[in-house]
């Protein structure tokens, strides 16, 4: 018997209408501001009913160069054009130049291209225990890696198993063992805690879930320090901090320090897909074999296309240099409001974290006082704002979101 095809569902035609479908059909894993957005370009989203906002989000860091940047379009729109998908039991023309673009924009030897951020990390994981068996001498199954606590590196059953944010981590166990959790930006506690089966010590150059945490100037040095007397890998998490977020290409690059690992992610993909990866010393990386660890859409020819326009973007500095000066302004600006309802201000670069004050309103109410206002950014940990716009914004449009902020928050 023929299937009959279902007829399709007439188009929502108002924002409550399409609230309702994703309330009643999608799971309710995040918790959005009620706005529904239809277009988007440079620093400006339009929502179905034809307003205006500006984005004070980036979605995450995933945008760094905003929204149907031109060059990433083109580069999309050409491959797509050609060919998206081999899986990498083939060759495509386009996998064997972006590692060697990506390696050569980061200054390292070998990439392990994955799709999501948390995808990166695992990778990174699997990539220090088996380094740690082979290489380090660690007996079998025994291997250790040091973390900070308020990290966010994903949310895998793996990733949640050393998070100390009791939302991850509330009935998603049993947990995954072979993590220590130290004080983030605390390196004696790191010290205390590395042993002889220590693979590794990962960590975020700045922690962004926390609340744009920026830790002590000499942590990350330390760190450094502490893994090379004891023959530990450093692992750097640049998926949110990467990519020209804080004034230069990484974060760790602020310090001087040079991990033995890095995880990227979001900017990678351009705002346009997700792309990932795994970039660092080829002594590291080179511990895999054919079949021991893979992706099928991982370094797919369409993700490797938009990341190569990104990381032709990226080579010319122009995107450092704006987040650099423009970051300067924002947390100049930012910080006249600290002890007018804001108790404090951290970040780098076009980041910040915006603390606020007690009596204020919680962060969810001062992201819905700015949606009202047509700016668009998000709380994290309940009290702070986190302000991260797209590095193509204007100084004029960053004074208008900065305006909106001073207005919702300043006492």
């Amino acid at each position: 018997m023929a299937m009959t095809a279902a007829p399709s569902r007439p188009a929502p035609t108002t924002t409550e209408a399409y609230l309702d479908l994703a309330e009643q059909y999608s799971a309710h894993n995040y918790h959005p501001l009620p706005v529904v957005l239809a277009d988007g370009e440079g620093a400006w989203m339009t929502d179905v009913d034809g307003r205006r906002y500006l984005d004070f989000l980036a979605g995450y860091s995933a945008l760094n160069f905003g929204h149907r940047h031109p060059e990433l379009v083109a580069a999309a729109t050409e491959q797509l054009g050609r060919i998206t998908l081999t899986s990498r039991a083939f060759h495509h023309d386009q996998f064997g130049p972006f590692c060697a673009e990506l390696a050569e924009l980061t200054g390292t030897d070998v990439v392990l291209p994955m799709n999501s951020g948390a995808e990166a990390v695992e990778s990174a994981i699997k990539v220090a225990r088996k380094w740690a068996y082979q290489v380090k001498g660690v007996p079998e199954d025994r291997a250790e890696i040091v973390v900070a606590g308020s990290n966010f590196h994903g949310r895998t059953t793996t990733i949640v198993s050393f998070s100390t944010d009791p939302i991850a981590r509330n009935e998603f166990g049993p947990f995954t063992p072979g993590f220590t959790v130290t004080g983030y930006g605390d390196a004696d506690a790191v010290e205390a805690a590395v042993t002889d089966r220590t693979a590794a010590v990962l960590v975020e150059p700045i922690q962004g879930e926390a609340g744009v945490v920026v830790p002590p100037a000499d942590y990350l040095p330390r760190l450094r320090r502490i893994c090379d007397d004891n023959g530990v890998l450093l692992i750097a998490d640049e998926i949110q901090s990467g990519l020209a977020r804080t004034g230069d290409l990484l974060a760790s690059d602020h310090t001087g320090v040079r991990a033995d690992l890095y995880t990227l992610g979001k900017a990678l993909g351009g705002g346009i897909l997700p792309v990932s990866a795994v970039v660092g010393r080829r002594e590291v990386l080179g511990v895999l074999r054919p079949g021991e660890h893979g992706s099928t859409f991982g370094g797919n020819p369409l993700a490797c296309a938009v990341a190569r326009a990104v990381i032709r973007l990226l080579r010319t500095g122009e995107f450092q240099q704006r987040s650099r000066e423009l970051g300067a302004h924002l947390h100049a600006r930012l910080g006249e409001l600290v002890g007018h309802g804001v108790s404090e201000v951290r970040g780098r670069g076009l980041w910040a974290g915006v603390e606020i004050a007690p009596g204020g309103p919680s962060g969810r109410e001062a992201s819905v006082a700015l949606a009202e206002r047509g700016v668009l950014c998000k709380e994290t940990q309940d009290t702070t704002l986190r302000i991260a716009p797209p590095l193509v914004i204007s100084r004029e449009d960053l004074d208008t979101g900065i305006d909106a902020v001073a207005e919702v928050l300043g006492r």
